[in-house]
């Protein structure tokens, strides 16, 4: 019992969990009793009783395995332990999810973790991502990319030259910018555009054209790989702003005029604000890449060509 007390004094998390019961058999003791070495080898090399990581923007925070300086032969019991006091100090600062990089020398933590409702999320050749939501509702993390599709859509109101336009919550930067966000397998750009305005403003729309694509690469959003930004022009119907409090800090019907010239956007914005103006101007059948769809070689099976379309009196 001495020995037990020892260890509780040096390492707190280890306190009650294998110590209130004289009577374990000899097995679990000793199982104990290496787990409690190990961790008392972390905290020799931490001297903190949890895992530390990096807080991004959205609120979640990432934890690297491989350099928080783990012992070689921690074992998953150790890690579960200090894995469960982590996570209860996450959850008490309000963190919104727990991503943990796992190099494959120390996979059998992901064993542990997944025992506390972690699941993978991606995998590369040294290491696993694992993720674990802690917000309130369904799991709003991303899922792993290739490339990244991320869509917004310009709703325009030709009556008066206004466009819809929000500033994120999470952004570091309160840029106004088109509602947007990133699209599902599956999911059509305009039907992605639709989706996210009326998601993030409350205002319905109806697709009408493909404005412009933004290619990066190395996008820090999307794990290294490369992030496609598709922005559609969309018609309003209906205008009442209801925005999302979670994801939105402000949302108006600007004009576009406004909009083009304002320093407090974004350069793709700005730019797409002064097309938007020219479309206005002189047309939109001068700006737009409609949609066509069209049969594909496989039967029964489409797909969408965006492309800008001849006049009808070229195409006869």
């Amino acid at each position: 019992m001495a020995g037990c007390t020892f260890v509780a004094r040096l390492l707190p998390l280890a306190r009650g969990r294998f110590c209130n019961n004289m009577s374990l058999p000899v097995r679990t003791a000793t199982r104990a009793f290496s787990c409690t070495l190990t961790c008392s080898q972390l905290q020799q090399v931490h001297g903190v009783s949890a895992l530390t990581g990096k807080v991004d923007r959205f609120g979640g925070v990432t934890v690297n395995l491989a350099e928080v300086g783990l012992p070689g032969d921690i074992s998953e019991s150790s890690f579960s332990g200090l894995l469960q006091d982590s996570l209860a100090q996450w959850k008490a600062e309000g963190k919104a999810a727990v991503w943990l990089r796992v190099p494959i020398s120390l996979s059998r933590c992901a064993a542990a973790a997944s025992a506390h409702g972690f699941t993978f999320h991606h995998a590369r050749n040294d290491y696993a991502m694992l993720a674990l939501w802690l917000g309130e509702g369904e799991s709003r993390l991303p899922g792993f990319a290739t490339h990244q599709i991320g869509v917004a859509g310009a709703v325009v109101d030709e009556s008066n030259a206004k466009v819809l336009v929000v500033q994120d919550r999470n952004k570091t930067k309160n840029a106004w910018k088109f509602p947007g966000g990133l699209s599902d397998p599956g999911e059509n750009i305009g039907t992605t555009a639709v989706r996210e305005v009326f998601e993030e403003t409350g205002v319905r729309s109806e697709f009408r054209s493909l404005l412009s694509i933004r290619q990066q690469h190395n996008h820090p959003g999307a794990f290294g790989m490369s992030d496609m930004y598709i922005i559609c022009r969309l018609s309003p119907l209906t205008y009442e702003i209801n925005f999302c409090t979670q994801e939105c800090l402000r949302c108006e019907w600007l004009d576009i005029s406004e909009l083009a010239k304002t320093s407090e956007t974004t350069p793709i914005t700005t730019r797409l604000a002064s097309l938007l103006l020219h479309g206005l101007e002189h047309g939109f059948d001068k700006i737009d890449l409609n949609m066509e769809e069209l049969p594909a070689v496989y039967s029964g099976r489409f797909y969408q060509l965006y492309y800008r379309q001849l006049p009808t009196i070229l195409k006869l």
